[in-house]
């Protein structure tokens, strides 16, 4: 049974934990390997090993970082395929879905490649006589990432290129459902010429969790994952004096208006509400049928929702493949059960999928709840499967209401055919992040992530200029380099009023 150990100073290591996990293969059910579980002495080692390493890199040049980024992203290019078989085999998602999380993380490296031009400070020349004013960013120091399974290559890497490009260090702990391809993407940052102790590896559960949210050595946290462990997380390392990036979960809603394509729609829509087994924050999880639009949604979805392949996500073909845990096949199998006794309308309904020759694994197929209400649990819960629920609505202004009375604001979206009514959209839901006739609106990596409400704690989106800004924090330099034939003496009055 191959046993995956943490990355501490430049190498895989056991550390000092004495117990493990299993970790699954969600296609067959099957345990594939163990994962040793840290805690407070292999956080400490790991901050050690970070500590030391921040002397040296803090202080290398712009030139170098980048370099080890540029080797990096091509690295990232070329085991792609590797690494999105990594993680197809620990989370279930198909091989293409694993590929397309490791593009859009790769975005981001290829940001932090260009950080030269983000980083410039700004200059003013004489603003007193004889004084100029200039400023620059400088690193943290040690910072940390708490990541969740269902993106375990794409949601470190909106963390880690930033933070080290910047010029800190950095402690990595992934979940402990899926944790290879950390180590993976350890092994690739070492070939690229990453100094030793910068990215680190700890794995675990909540004890290494609190040891890096109390840890007096660690910076800065950033977390992606549940609301209630969001607001943990930031509680916990806010009073403990870190910054804290902590992203929390949603409920993202699809509007679909009478003069929208409903094909093109429902297209969109399904792919946004069933890929990844749903298991994602932007997933679209809601379907608000406006008006006349929504028995000519429905009946596509269905159609839609039927010609999905489940399976392996290895097998060629496969649309969706199994949910992460048995745990959560139940979960979102009673999910529906539920919703059917509240009176919900189960149209497609994906519980007991049996997949040949994967009897075992942790499928559920594709669901999709029609007239479903504000009360029931269905619509109330982040069910974060593959599961759609309809709600039909009389108005645009009703679905916004819909929207904005929802506690969660990570995501929206809104398919239609007038400018007007997407101008009067985007302007009124309390949502962070808006598509127009595209169902995720996952920004570039160009632009900050971070939703509003209940979906982001505190006030920090992740990547981009947000992302600098908070791995880095700003020096401002007043200087005056007097001649030393002319005599001058001190004044006791503000300098810019002379």
């Amino acid at each position: 049974m191959n046993t995956i150990p943490h990355w501490i100073n430049g190498s895989p290591t056991p550390g000092s934990a004495t117990t493990s996990q299993p970790v699954f293969n969600p296609a067959t059910g099957q345990e594939q390997a163990q994962v040793v579980l840290g805690g407070t002495a292999d956080v400490d080692t790991a901050v050690a090993a970070a500590f030391k390493a921040f002397e040296t890199w803090s202080d290398s040049s712009l030139t170098q970082r980048t370099q080890v980024m540029f080797a990096f992203r091509q690295l990232l290019v070329e085991h792609e395929e590797e690494l999105g078989r990594i993680i197809s085999a620990e989370h279930g998602k198909t091989v293409d879905d694993a590929r397309g999380e490791i593009i859009r993380g790769r975005e981001v490296v290829e940001y932090a490649c260009g950080l030269g031009d983000v980083l410039k400070g700004s200059f003013s020349d004489q603003v007193s006589r004889g004084i100029d004013v200039h400023n620059f960013r400088q690193p943290l120091g040690v910072v940390a990432g708490i990541t969740p399974f269902n993106f375990p290559a794409m949601v470190p890497l909106w963390m880690h290129p930033i933070a080290i490009a910047t010029g800190n260090t950095f402690i990595l702990k992934p979940s402990e459902r899926d944790p290879s391809a950390a180590n993976f993407v350890a092994e690739l940052y070492r070939r690229a010429g990453l100094p030793d102790g910068v990215f680190n590896v700890v794995h675990g559960g909540k004890d290494a969790v609190d040891a890096i949210l109390t840890h007096p050595g660690i910076e800065a946290v950033s977390f992606v994952g549940s609301t209630p462990i969001a607001k943990y997380v930031h509680e916990q390392a806010t009073s403990h004096g870190k910054r804290v990036q902590a992203l929390g979960g949603a409920k993202n809603h699809a509007v679909v208006l009478p003069d929208a394509d409903l094909e093109f729609a429902a297209n969109h829509i399904t792919a946004g509400a069933y890929g990844s087994a749903g298991e994602r924050c932007m997933a679209v999880s809601v379907a608000v049928a406006v008006g006349e639009a929504a028995d000519g949604l429905v009946e596509v979805l269905t159609s839609k929702a039927r010609e999905i392949t489940v399976g392996p996500g290895n097998a060629p073909g496969t649309d969706m493949g199994p949910l992460v845990t048995k745990a959560a096949q139940e979960r979102v199998e009673n999910a529906v059960a539920t919703a059917a006794a509240q009176g919900a309308t189960v149209v497609v309904d994906g519980r007991g999928l049996k997949v040949d020759g994967h009897e075992d694994g942790f499928f559920t197929g594709p669901s999709l709840l029609d007239h479903v209400t504000t009360e029931m649990d269905a619509y109330k819960e982040e069910l974060f499967g593959p599961v759609l629920a309809v709600i039909r609505a009389e108005s645009l202004d009703e679905a916004i209401y819909l929207i904005n009375a929802n506690p969660y604001g990570n995501g929206t979206a809104l398919f239609t055919a007038s400018g007007e009514a997407a101008r009067r959209f985007q302007r009124n839901v309390k949502v962070g992040m808006i598509g127009v006739n595209v169902p995720v609106p996952v920004p570039m990596s160009y632009y900050s992530f971070g939703g509003w409400k209940d979906s982001l704690i505190g006030d920090n989106p992740i990547h981009g200029p947000e992302g600098i800004r908070f791995y880095t924090r700003p020096k401002v330099v007043t200087t005056r380099w007097p001649q030393q034939a002319q005599p001058s003496t001190a004044g006791f009055n503000f300098p810019t009023s002379n």
